[in-house]
C-alpha cells in the first residue's frame, strides 16, 4: 500500500522550456499536430463502433473470433510517455523490423508515438486489434467492466462435513513504528485509535461448510502439480484506477470473494488420485477506524497459506493462513488526518508478531448413515463429539513447498525471474562466481505490499533481467535488517558490508552495485531515478503500460546505471 518512492516532480522541474532550432520527435511540428487532429476526427466514428461492438459481445459472452478491429486507438494524450527522438527511432527500427513491407505506410497515418501506441496494445502483433486487445480502452471510456465468470454456487448440503477454524493474534508492536522513534510527534490519538484498540480476534472461531472451501478447487484447465491461477484475480489495474483510501468500507464481495473476501493466487504442490495439496497467497486490508475518525488502512505484506482437501470439496483435510514474521517489518499502514487525501496522507511500517487463521482438525460430519441411508450416528451440542480415524495421504505427485511457493512469487511478480538471496549469501555467491552484486536497500519490502514502484516497472524488464541474470548477483534488503546486521560485533564481515550499505542508503530507496567485498562502487537513488524518467507536466496523470517488445526510458535509464556498475567495477579491480 504505502509507495516506496516519492513520485512528486519539483515545481521548477515542471516548466517548459522554450524550443529553439529543430524540434525534437516528441514536441512534434504544427504539421503532425494537424495530422493528429484529422487523425482524431476521423477515428471518432470509428472508436464509437468499437465500444457498441464490445459492449455487444460483453452482453451476450458470444465472441466471434474472426471478427476484429482494426484502427489506431485515438486516445494518445491518455497513454502517451515522453519518448526522445532516440527511443522513436528505436520503436520504428523494431517495426520495420517485424513488418518491413508496412513501416512507411505505418508511420505516415500514425506518427511515431501513433505507433508506438497502437503496438502496445496489438499485443500479438498482427497488425489488427482484437475486442480482447480493445478492452482496456472500452472500459476506461465507459467505465463498464465486464462482470467476472465465477463457478455456480454450490448449495449447501445440510448434513455435509464443518470445519471449524480458529483466530490467534498478537497485536503490533507499537515500538516498531518509524514514528514511534520521536513519540509519534504530530500524530493525533484519534488517527490511531483503531490500531490501538485492536488487540485480539473480533471473532475467536467460526465454522464454516467444507463445500465452501470449493473455491481453492483449481479451474479445469490448472490441474497438474505445479500449475498456478488466479483464484480470485484484481479487477483494478492502471486503465480503472486504485481504490481511494478515503473509505471506510471494502467493495461488496461477490462469487469467490464471498468466502474469500481477498486477492487470491494458488498452486497446486502435490496430488493423488482423491486430493490435492494447495499452497497460496492472498493480499487483504482492514479499516480499523470508525467515523468521525479518518480511515486507517492496515496491510500485512502478504498471507501466506495451505489447504488439503478433496476432489470434490466435500471433506478438507488442513487448512492455515497466516500473516509471516520472519521479516523485522511486516505490516504497511496508511491513513488519512484530512479531508484531502491527496494532501493529508500519512504513511508507516511496523511489525505484526503473529495474525493466523488455523482449522482446529479435519472437517467432519455431523451424521453417520449406513448404506441404506439410515442414521446410525450423530452430534449435537448435547452429545460427545463423534471420533474419527483419517487415513494417511500419499501423494502421487509432489514438489517441495518452496519450490510451490517460488512458482506462486513468480506468477505474482515476474521480476522474481531473478532470484534475489538474502544479504549474506548474495555476497558469498557473487564471491564463488567472480560476479557483482545488484543490491536493493529499502524501508518495506520489495515482494510484497511495499515495493510497487520498482517492481512493477524496470525490474519485470525483460532486457534488465537479462542482464541481472548474466553479470549480477541481486539481493534486497530491509534498512532495519542492516542496521541490526551493523550492530552485530559477531560477525564483523558482514557488520562491515552492511555498514558500507547504509553509509551510501538516502530514503526512500537505494539502488547499488557493489563488489563481492562490499565495496560500493555505483548507486541511484529511486527518487533521483524517477526524476530522470519523469513523464511530461501535461501527461503526469497517464500512465502507459510498455509491452515487452519496446525498451522504454525507465528500462533505458536503468539499465545504463547498471552498465555502469559494471564499468566502474573494473576501475576498481584494476586498482
Amino acid at each position: 500500500m504505502a509507495a516506496d518512492v516519492d513520485q512528486t516532480i519539483p515545481e521548477d522541474e515542471r516548466k517548459i522550456s522554450p524550443q529553439k532550432g529543430n524540434q525534437s520527435p516528441a514536441t512534434g511540428s504544427w504539421i503532425c499536430r494537424g495530422i493528429w487532429t484529422l487523425l482524431l476526427i476521423g477515428a471518432v466514428p470509428l472508436l464509437a463502433f468499437g465500444i457498441k461492438y464490445y459492449q455487444d459481445a460483453s452482453s451476450t459472452n458470444a465472441m466471434d473470433s474472426n471478427l476484429f478491429l482494426y484502427f489506431p486507438p485515438p486516445l494518445p494524450a491518455l497513454y502517451k510517455q515522453h519518448l526522445s527522438g532516440k527511443h522513436m527511432q528505436g520503436i520504428c527500427g523494431l517495426w520495420a523490423d517485424l513488418y518491413p513491407d508496412r513501416t512507411e505506410e505505418s508511420i505516415r497515418t500514425l506518427g511515431a508515438e501513433g505507433l508506438f501506441l497502437f503496438s502496445s496494445l496489438d499485443t500479438d502483433h498482427d497488425l489488427y486489434l482484437s475486442p480482447e486487445e480493445f478492452k482496456p480502452i472500452a472500459e476506461k471510456l465507459t467505465g463498464i467492466t465486464p462482470p467476472v465468470d465465477f463457478e455456480e454456487d454450490v448449495a449447501h448440503d445440510p448434513n455435509g462435513e464443518t470445519l471449524t477454524l480458529e483466530a490467534q493474534m498478537q497485536p503490533l508492536l507499537m515500538d516498531s513504528m518509524t514514528k514511534s522513534k520521536d513519540g509519534f510527534l504530530g500524530v493525533s490519538h484519534s488517527s490511531l485509535s483503531g490500531l490501538r484498540s485492536w488487540k485480539s480476534p473480533a471473532v475467536p472461531a467460526s465454522s464454516f461448510s467444507a463445500s465452501q472451501f470449493r473455491a481453492f478447487l483449481p479451474p479445469k484447465n490448472k490441474d497438474e502439480v505445479g500449475d498456478t491461477w488466479w483464484v480470485i484475480p484484481s479487477e483494478l489495474n492502471i486503465f480503472t484506477g486504485y481504490l481511494p483510501n478515503n473509505r471506510y468500507h471494502p467493495p461488496s464481495p461477490k462469487g469467490k470473494e464471498v468466502l474469500i473476501h481477498s486477492l487470491l493466487i494458488a498452486c497446486i504442490r502435490a496430488s493423488n488420485d482423491f486430493y490435492y495439496d494447495i499452497v497460496f497467497r492472498i493480499h487483504a486490508e482492514f479499516q480499523l477506524n470508525d467515523v468521525p475518525d479518518f480511515p486507517f488502512w492496515f496491510t500485512p505484506g502478504k498471507f501466506i497459506g495451505n489447504i488439503v482437501l478433496s476432489k470434490d470439496a466435500s471433506h478438507v483435510r488442513h487448512f492455515h493462513l497466516y500473516v509471516p514474521n520472519d521479516r523485522s517489518l511486516n505490516v504497511d499502514m496508511e491513513w488519512l488526518y484530512g479531508a484531502s487525501e491527496s494532501s493529508n496522507m500519512e504513511v508507516d511500517i511496523g511489525y505484526l508478531p503473529q495474525l493466523e487463521l488455523q482449522a482446529t482438525g479435519p472437517s467432519t460430519p455431523s451424521i453417520i448413515m449406513d448404506e441404506e441411508g439410515n442414521i446410525i450416528d450423530s452430534q449435537d451440542g448435547n452429545s460427545e463429539p463423534i471420533q474419527f480415524i483419517f487415513e494417511d495421504i500419499h501423494w502421487t505427485s509432489e514438489i517441495s513447498e518452496e519450490e510451490a511457493t517460488r512458482r506462486l512469487e513468480v506468477s505474482l511478480y515476474p521480476f522474481k525471474k531473478v532470484s534475489y538471496l538474502p544479504f549474506s549469501e548474495a555476497f558469498e555467491r557473487a564471491a564463488a562466481e567472480n560476479k557483482l552484486v545488484h543490491s536493493i536497500l529499502l524501508w518495506g519490502a520489495l515482494d510484497d505490499q511495499s515495493g510497487r514502484t520498482l517492481r512493477e516497472t524496470v525490474l519485470e524488464s525483460s532486457p534488465v533481467m537479462a542482464l541481472l541474470n548474466q553479470s549480477f548477483i541481486s539481493s534486497w534488503s530491509l534498512v532495519r535488517e542492516l542496521e541490526n546486521m551493523q550492530a552485530d560485533e559477531q560477525n564483523p564481515v558482514l557488520s562491515e558490508k552492511a555498514k558500507l550499505h547504509l553509509e551510501n542508503y538516502n530514503f526512500p530507496v537505494e539502488m547499488m552495485v557493489a563488489l563481492p567485498n562490499g565495496t560500493i562502487v555505483h548507486h541511484i537513488n529511486a527518487n533521483f531515478f524517477l526524476d530522470q524518467t519523469a513523464m511530461k507536466p501535461e501527461e503526469e496523470e497517464a500512465t502507459f503500460s510498455f509491452s515487452a517488445a519496446f525498451e522504454d526510458p525507465s528500462t533505458a535509464t536503468y539499465l545504463s546505471f547498471l552498465k555502469e556498475g559494471l564499468e566502474k567495477a573494473k576501475q576498481y579491480l584494476a586498482q
